[in-house]
């Protein structure tokens, strides 16, 4: 055991709820429409969680080699900083994740797209390919894109657009316009937690030459694009509820809005970056709960 302690430490278990987010959420809208399939949906959930844990594990590795884990870093320390795993074992462990969700991914495309075209196929594993590439470029490279300040972009493609509407079409073998809404809310809510993530390391990753977007804006001006965020998520998911209202249940998420807006209100009036970091787990839970009440809303 307390040679896997580490490795659990490195896997970044508590990540985990907001990758499960887009899939929960593509799920219950494809069960709203009578198409759900389980095993297509317990494939997307294992993918992401692979995927999860390999960016998590790839971040580890990135950030120790570009200089942004040092001893300044506000965070939990990470594996390979703190010397409880090698950089060695480390890149390994990013090559055996990235060989195990290939092998998962290509078993969920192969399972969602069967019956229907094989452009199908190829589109879903080319996207496969990318959301690998993207896990592992995020800090590691000669040009990692998280330290350009494109991490938000790809949070939002892969946290929100990728995960709902591919877990749908998966399920469904269709696609509504519509579910673009509460793809961009769900993505858009994921957006917020990177941007506090960067919000609490803002003066160590610009010392250390990761220039995050929030690196980019400063803090207060971070602190406006956060409660931009927030607002437009929850008003795009007001507005698809809206477009195929049925029943006022589907409202059910709006108790999630008050759990938002507090933490909003103490993360505005916020003067030390450091103090963010408790609200990382709270904003993370938040964007899962919304998912299920929405989801559950659709289903009632």
């Amino acid at each position: 055991m307390s040679k896997l302690k580490p490795w659990i430490h490195a896997f970044r278990l508590r990540t985990i709820p907001l990758a499960l987010s887009s899939i929960i959420l593509g799920g219950f809208l494809s069960a709203a429409d009578l198409k759900f399939d389980w095993l297509i949906t317990a494939l997307a959930v294992l993918t992401t969680i692979l995927l999860q844990i390999l960016s998590n594990l790839a971040n580890d590795y990135g950030d120790f080699k570009g200089g942004a884990d040092n001893k300044n870093r506000v965070g939990p320390k990470r594996s390979v900083q703190s010397g409880k795993i090698t950089a060695f074992k480390m890149k390994v462990a990013v090559y055996l994740f990235v060989l195990l969700s290939l092998l998962s991914g290509s078993a969920l495309i192969y399972f969602g797209t069967e019956g229907i075209p094989l452009t199908n196929f190829f589109i879903f594993f080319i996207l496969g390919i990318l959301a690998i590439v993207s896990a592992v470029k995020y800090t590691i490279g000669k040009n990692p894109y998280g330290y350009k300040g494109y991490g938000d972009l790809f949070v939002l493609i892969f946290f929100g657009l990728v995960g709902v509407l591919g877990t749908y079409f998966l399920n469904t073998h269709q696609f509504r316009w519509e579910i673009l809404l509460p793809a961009f809310s769900v993505g858009m809510m994921s957006m917020a937690v990177l941007n506090l993530n960067n919000m609490r390391d803002i003066e160590n990753d610009g010392q250390s030459g990761k220039i995050t977007l929030v690196v980019k804006l400063g803090g207060e001006k971070a602190k406006f694009y956060h409660a931009l965020l927030i607002w437009t998520s929850i008003a795009l998911a007001i507005i698809y509820v809206l477009l195929n209202f049925q029943s006022w249940f589907q409202f059910l998420f709006l108790i999630t809005a008050p759990l938002f807006i507090k933490d909003l209100i103490k993360i505005l009036e916020n003067k030390e970056p450091a103090e963010l970091d408790p609200f990382l787990k709270k904003q993370a839970i938040h964007t899962l709960l919304f998912s299920i009440t929405f989801g559950l809303g659709l289903i009632l």
